[in-house]
């Protein structure tokens, strides 16, 4: 026994010898890029305000994809920061190709092409639409880009700040609103009573509840009627209340 656990102590040594030594590799190679960077930098043909200008779409899209991360959306962290260097990158390219003639030829596309990538994230689930403050996202994280490509680094600062206000702070306000104006749908089947089919329309108003659309069916003996209905949610939560506990529902969906 005590020979194995040798055995598996040296091998477990020189797996970690191993990592340690990839890791410090790793930490090498870093290190002498950076210095090697650093060096030959201003020998280099390269145009500091280009460098400037990919850092900042990098660490702009981040911050905003950091945000849409954290609130596990379609579009996160690494999505926002590629559009926002892509943007940059465009619209720098589009003032160097197009020199005077057209310098806005290739970063007018920005506008069309994002839009592709928007309306990918858009997508309906019952009575609402999800998605749009994503796909708002995408297009304003581009036009920081833009901002950042064409020299305006004041801009796309202030405008990331503010992009950030309303996608932090304005979500507490939503709540409130989604409290005072809510729209569920409603799918009751209940029996068939002589002049009681439209019970629930009484009802509805009685809660003080606000009927969008409705639709019913009839199979056999039963009556299934779905509402689109609009109201507080106070008042939702009443409504539903009194249906669960009315004996004479068959099925309920809420």
């Amino acid at each position: 026994m005590r020979s194995s656990n040798r055995g598996k102590f040296q091998i477990l040594n020189s797996k970690s010898g191993f990592l340690d030594f990839g890791i410090w590799a790793l930490d090498f190679g870093i290190w002498y890029l950076y210095f090697w960077f650093s060096l030959n930098l201003f020998n280099m043909n390269i145009d500091n305000e280009l460098v400037l200008k990919i850092f900042l779409a990098v660490i702009i899209g981040g911050i905003i994809g950091a945000e849409r991360e954290i609130r596990i959306r379609s579009a996160g962290f690494r999505t926002l920061m590629l559009i926002c260097l892509g943007s940059t990158l465009f619209t720098v390219f589009s003032q160097v190709i197009g020199d005077k003639t057209s310098p806005d030829r290739i970063a007018s596309n920005i506008v069309v092409g994002i839009g592709f990538i928007g309306a990918g994230v858009i997508f309906r689930t019952d009575n609402r639409v999800n998605g749009i403050t994503t796909a708002a996202s995408i297009w304003v994280t581009a036009a920081l880009g833009m901002a950042i490509g064409s020299g305006h680094y004041f801009v796309s600062i202030l405008g990331c700040f503010i992009v950030l206000i309303i996608l932090v702070v304005f979500p507490f306000f939503d709540y409130y609103i989604d409290r005072a104006n809510q729209i569920r749908n409603y799918v009751i089947s209940f029996p068939y009573e002589v002049n009681e089919h439209n019970k629930y329309e009484k009802l509805f108003k009685e809660h003080r509840l606000k009927i969008l659309s409705h639709s019913l069916a009839k199979s056999g003996n039963m009556i299934k009627g779905a509402w689109t209905v609009q109201g507080k949610a106070k008042d939702h939560h009443r409504f539903i209340d009194w249906v669960l506990k009315d004996e004479r529902v068959n099925e309920f969906e809420f």
